[in-house]
């Protein structure tokens, strides 16, 4: 089983939306993933709320219970589970990145979200985790992606993820109808824009932990 998590203490930064796309990617592909939806806001469990879509499972958990579902996921033969964590929680971020085997941090092109990015790097650091960068909203136009993925890198030492979400309509649409964009404009470029994300995380988890074994979506099973 490999584990992904979704961390930034701050909010707003696109940790939801990020975790249902690249979910419903892995799916998509036959894998059995659960998304664990850690935030007390619960964007994700309504989101699937709204989803006629059986997969990807989504779960609304306490941080507390995290170790216990996670082993309860694994017993049934979970292939993916998805993190997507609460803002402002330093015992939620630190749960998370403990289980995960890659852990990526979101981020806008913003001042305000630049400066934010320094308490999610010290919790990292006080579990020893490495981490990615991952920007969203990008504006279609400028160097903005570029300007904020140097000063992620200088500033705070963490690599950026090649694969980008552009500032796109398509992403903020979806919450609302539970879909992903890749679903609902297959050869749009939010639908491109999410299979090259989902390819570089699979090529992350891959060198970390190994080639998965692919198993053919069943009918999930539950996980208390």
């Amino acid at each position: 089983m490999q584990t992904v998590a979704l961390i930034a203490q701050k909010g707003g930064v696109g940790k939801t939306t990020l975790a249902i796309h690249l979910a419903t990617a892995f799916a998509a592909e036959g894998r059995n993933t659960l998304l664990l939806d850690l935030d007390p806001q619960a964007s994700a469990t309504e989101w699937k709320d709204h989803r006629e879509k059986e997969a990807p499972a989504v779960l609304s958990i306490q941080p507390t219970r995290l170790a216990k579902v996670l082993e309860e996921a694994r017993a049934i033969g979970t292939d993916i589970v998805i993190l997507d964590t609460a803002p402002h929680s330093e015992s939620t971020a630190l749960e998370a990145a403990r289980a995960a085997d890659l852990v990526l941090v979101p981020c806008q092109p913003t001042i305000m979200d630049l400066r934010a990015m320094s308490k999610t790097v010290e919790l990292l650091r006080m579990v020893g985790k490495s981490a990615f960068a991952i920007l969203n909203s990008v504006p279609h136009q400028g160097s903005g992606g570029q300007e904020a993925a140097d000063t992620i890198t200088t500033s705070f030492g963490l690599e950026v993820a090649d694969a980008r979400f552009g500032d796109r309509v398509a992403f903020s649409r979806c919450m609302i109808s539970g879909e992903a964009a890749q679903e609902v404009e297959p050869q749009g470029k939010a639908a491109s824009e999410v299979a090259a994300f989902h390819r570089w995380v699979a090529a992350q988890l891959d060198k970390r932990i190994g080639a998965p074994v692919h198993r053919r979506t069943r009918k999930a099973e539950k996980v208390a």
